[in-house]
Protein backbone atom coordinates (compact mmCIF):
# COMPACT_ATOMS: atom_id res chain seq x y z
CA UNK A 1 0.00 0.00 0.00
CA UNK A 2 3.16 2.46 -0.61
CA UNK A 3 0.56 4.01 -3.26
CA UNK A 4 -2.05 5.05 -0.44
CA UNK A 5 0.81 6.34 1.38
CA UNK A 6 1.91 8.84 -1.52
CA UNK A 7 -1.93 9.71 -2.09
CA UNK A 8 -1.98 10.50 1.55
CA UNK A 9 1.18 12.35 1.52
CA UNK A 10 0.04 14.53 -1.38
CA UNK A 11 -3.08 14.85 -0.33
CA UNK A 12 -2.14 16.51 2.92
CA UNK A 13 0.55 19.16 0.86
CA UNK A 14 -2.59 19.73 -1.44
CA UNK A 15 -4.98 20.42 1.49
CA UNK A 16 -2.60 22.67 2.89
CA UNK A 17 -2.12 24.75 -0.09
CA UNK A 18 -5.80 24.91 -0.44
CA UNK A 19 -6.99 25.90 3.14
CA UNK A 20 -3.90 28.61 3.14
CA UNK A 21 -5.47 29.46 -0.37
CA UNK A 22 -8.93 29.68 0.71
CA UNK A 23 -8.62 31.66 4.34
CA UNK A 24 -10.09 34.77 2.67
CA UNK A 25 -13.16 33.15 2.49
CA UNK A 26 -13.65 32.70 5.92
CA UNK A 27 -14.16 35.20 8.67
CA UNK A 28 -11.55 33.80 10.42
CA UNK A 29 -8.84 35.51 7.91
CA UNK A 30 -10.26 38.88 8.89
CA UNK A 31 -11.66 38.59 12.56
CA UNK A 32 -8.80 36.30 13.86
CA UNK A 33 -5.29 36.43 15.51
CA UNK A 34 -2.39 35.07 13.88
CA UNK A 35 -2.22 32.18 16.33
CA UNK A 36 -5.95 30.96 15.74
CA UNK A 37 -5.44 31.31 11.90
CA UNK A 38 -2.35 29.07 12.02
CA UNK A 39 -4.44 26.76 14.66
CA UNK A 40 -7.31 26.81 11.86
CA UNK A 41 -4.99 25.81 8.82
CA UNK A 42 -3.42 23.15 11.16
CA UNK A 43 -6.46 21.59 12.47
CA UNK A 44 -8.32 22.02 9.12
CA UNK A 45 -5.44 19.92 7.35
CA UNK A 46 -5.14 17.00 9.80
CA UNK A 47 -9.05 16.89 9.71
CA UNK A 48 -8.67 16.38 5.76
CA UNK A 49 -5.87 13.87 6.11
CA UNK A 50 -8.55 12.05 8.05
CA UNK A 51 -11.15 12.36 5.87
CA UNK A 52 -8.56 11.31 2.66
CA UNK A 53 -7.69 8.34 4.53
CA UNK A 54 -11.59 7.54 5.49
CA UNK A 55 -12.45 7.98 2.06
CA UNK A 56 -9.71 6.42 0.12
CA UNK A 57 -10.32 3.07 2.64
CA UNK A 58 -14.25 3.00 2.29
CA UNK A 59 -13.70 3.41 -1.92
CA UNK A 60 -11.10 0.72 -1.53
CA UNK A 61 -13.69 -1.58 0.76
CA UNK A 62 -16.80 -0.85 -0.98
CA UNK A 63 -15.77 -1.04 -4.61
CA UNK A 64 -13.84 -4.27 -3.69
CA UNK A 65 -10.89 -3.51 -5.83
CA UNK A 66 -8.42 -6.11 -4.27
CA UNK A 67 -5.78 -5.51 -6.49
CA UNK A 68 -5.77 -1.96 -6.72
CA UNK A 69 -3.93 0.33 -7.84
CA UNK A 70 -2.90 -2.07 -10.64
CA UNK A 71 -6.64 -3.19 -10.96
CA UNK A 72 -10.01 -1.06 -9.81
CA UNK A 73 -8.03 2.12 -10.31
CA UNK A 74 -10.69 4.76 -11.62
CA UNK A 75 -13.45 2.58 -9.78
CA UNK A 76 -11.19 3.70 -6.39
CA UNK A 77 -10.97 7.63 -7.34
CA UNK A 78 -14.77 8.14 -8.27
CA UNK A 79 -16.17 6.55 -5.00
CA UNK A 80 -12.93 8.47 -2.86
CA UNK A 81 -13.69 11.76 -4.95
CA UNK A 82 -17.42 11.10 -3.98
CA UNK A 83 -17.06 10.06 -0.05
CA UNK A 84 -15.00 13.37 0.14
CA UNK A 85 -17.50 15.36 -1.57
CA UNK A 86 -20.47 13.71 0.99
CA UNK A 87 -18.25 14.36 4.03
CA UNK A 88 -17.20 18.11 2.88
CA UNK A 89 -21.11 19.06 2.47
CA UNK A 90 -21.94 17.54 5.84
CA UNK A 91 -18.94 18.51 8.26
CA UNK A 92 -19.43 22.15 6.22
CA UNK A 93 -23.07 22.15 7.26
CA UNK A 94 -22.20 20.76 10.42
CA UNK A 95 -19.36 23.41 11.28
CA UNK A 96 -21.17 26.56 9.61
CA UNK A 97 -24.93 26.28 10.67
CA UNK A 98 -25.27 23.81 13.75
CA UNK A 99 -21.84 24.11 15.53
CA UNK A 100 -20.78 27.33 14.60
CA UNK A 101 -17.32 26.95 15.03
CA UNK A 102 -16.52 28.81 11.64
CA UNK A 103 -18.52 31.05 9.03
CA UNK A 104 -17.97 32.03 5.58
CA UNK A 105 -17.09 35.77 4.69
CA UNK A 106 -19.47 37.31 1.85
CA UNK A 107 -17.20 36.56 -0.53
CA UNK A 108 -17.84 32.76 -0.23
CA UNK A 109 -19.86 31.32 -3.15
CA UNK A 110 -22.93 29.05 -1.25
CA UNK A 111 -24.32 25.95 -2.94
CA UNK A 112 -27.89 25.72 -2.17
CA UNK A 113 -29.74 23.68 -0.46
CA UNK A 114 -26.98 24.09 2.31
CA UNK A 115 -25.57 27.00 1.47
CA UNK A 116 -22.40 25.00 1.82
CA UNK A 117 -19.60 26.79 0.47
CA UNK A 118 -18.01 26.03 -3.00
CA UNK A 119 -14.41 26.00 -2.53
CA UNK A 120 -14.36 22.97 -0.30
CA UNK A 121 -16.38 21.50 -2.18
CA UNK A 122 -14.24 21.92 -5.34
CA UNK A 123 -11.42 21.19 -2.85
CA UNK A 124 -12.55 17.76 -2.95
CA UNK A 125 -13.65 17.36 -6.17
CA UNK A 126 -10.36 18.26 -7.16
CA UNK A 127 -7.58 17.33 -5.18
CA UNK A 128 -8.97 13.77 -4.81
CA UNK A 129 -8.16 12.55 -8.19
CA UNK A 130 -4.90 14.84 -9.14
CA UNK A 131 -3.17 13.37 -6.18
CA UNK A 132 -4.47 9.49 -6.75
CA UNK A 133 -3.09 10.37 -10.12
CA UNK A 134 0.15 11.98 -9.26
CA UNK A 135 0.90 9.32 -6.60
CA UNK A 136 0.03 6.40 -9.25
CA UNK A 137 2.89 8.70 -11.56
CA UNK A 138 5.16 8.71 -9.40
CA UNK A 139 4.59 5.12 -8.13
CA UNK A 140 8.02 2.90 -8.29
CA UNK A 141 8.00 0.76 -11.33
CA UNK A 142 8.04 -3.35 -10.53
Amino acid sequence: MAMAGRYLALLLVANLAWEIAQLPLYTLWWEGSPGEIAWAVLHCTVGDGMIGAVSLGGAWLLTGAWGWPERGFGRVAIAATIFGVGATFVLEWLNVEIWRNWSYAAAMPRLPPLGTGLTPVLQWLLLPPICLLAARHVAPTR
